[in-house]
């Protein structure tokens, strides 16, 4: 393909708004044709001085619009499913933002309606997997160089939670990354899974358990403890220890600039996760839109969406019930084993 791919942007807030001037500025072979979101007045605003593009209320008229030919999903949760299957009838490639779908009944549908066309069309966006210091633990993870992983180490902190956030979002929204990068991590299934709650912090607001404290079991027998803080007050972190039979290795330790002044040194401390991310985002949106102009999709699959779905939901009986309980899959299909 010598022609850019001509892609339709499906929502335009703080994420699609975001991927949209990633794609007209820094990810090449690519260009935005057409955007849809029900405020038309924000979609107008993002695309202002990026020519061509078709500004759509109904995410279905973007897919029907002149000359696109890949789709980016950036819209709220709910609605992915319906465009996702819309695209896939227009022979679509899709690039989704997690989470595939907010039910794993619904992803699971995502997948045996992929797995019903005999390829695949769609990845999901867990950026995580283009961050430069998550493959830097995945190829030493994978070399073997320090043994069998035993255990995984994560923190997830926000500095504040937005408006109308839940205890629930804390597991299936925010954990959800560290559900996708710990199968990915380790090449294993999470099995089961328990959450514990410390007293809330004083910043939390109002009827929010947070912090909480979620452990994954693996089919092989590691662990995954993962501490979510999203109102700590002070930055955004992400970490990650990997704790191995000859040795460990940890990444996200801000390697930030430093910044001197009269009255004292301090190393600035990321805000939010488009800061922390933006180079996994460029290289996520690069990567997708250079395999989908040869003919190929790679990355997190509708599968790895659906399993993200499962183990999620697992996490939420868990963190309502108290007690431990078992994540159930349906059966893989051949396309993605």
């Amino acid at each position: 393909m010598s022609e850019p791919l001509r892609v339709a942007v499906i929502g335009a807030g703080h994420m699609g708004a975001d991927h949209i001037q990633r794609i007209d500025r820094v990810v090449s072979g690519a260009r935005v044709v057409a955007v849809a979101d029900p405020d038309t007045g924000r979609a107008k605003d993002v695309v202002a001085g990026i020519d061509g593009v078709s500004v759509h209320a109904d995410a279905m008229a973007a897919l029907d619009a002149p000359d696109v030919q890949a789709v980016l999903i950036a819209s709220p949760g709910p609605a992915h499913e319906e465009v996702l299957l819309a695209a896939f009838a227009r022979d679509l490639p899709v690039l989704c933002e997690k989470p595939l779908t907010p039910d794993s009944a619904g992803a699971l549908r995502v997948v045996e309606a992929e797995a019903g066309l005999g390829r695949r069309l769609a990845q999901v966006g867990f950026m995580r997997r283009y961050d430069a210091e998550y493959l830097r633990l995945k190829s030493l993870l994978d070399s073997g160089r320090l043994g069998r992983p035993l255990m995984l180490h994560c923190t997830h902190r926000n500095v504040s939670s937005p408006p109308g956030f839940t205890s629930v979002m804390l597991v299936n929204s925010s954990v959800s990354h560290e559900i996708d990068a710990a199968r990915w991590l380790l090449g294993q299934e999470l099995t089961a899974v328990t959450v514990l709650k410390p007293r809330p912090s004083s910043h939390a607001p109002e009827g929010l358990a947070d912090p909480q404290l979620v452990l994954f079991e693996t089919a092989s027998g590691a662990l995954v403890d993962v501490e979510i803080f999203v109102n700590s007050g002070f930055g955004y972190q992400v970490r990650c220890e990997a704790v191995c039979e000859g040795g460990s290795a940890r990444i996200g330790d801000e390697h930030a600039m430093v910044v001197t002044t009269a009255e004292g040194a301090y190393e600035e401390v990321a805000q939010d996760y488009l800061v922390r991310f933006a180079q996994a985002y460029d290289q996520e949106v690069q990567a997708w839109v250079d395999a989908t102009r040869q003919g190929r999709v790679t990355g997190p699959s509708a599968w790895d969406g659906y399993a993200a779905a499962a183990v999620a939901e697992a996490g939420v009986r868990a963190q309502e019930s108290g007690v431990r309980t078992s994540v159930e899959l349906a059966e893989c299909p051949a396309l993605y084993l």
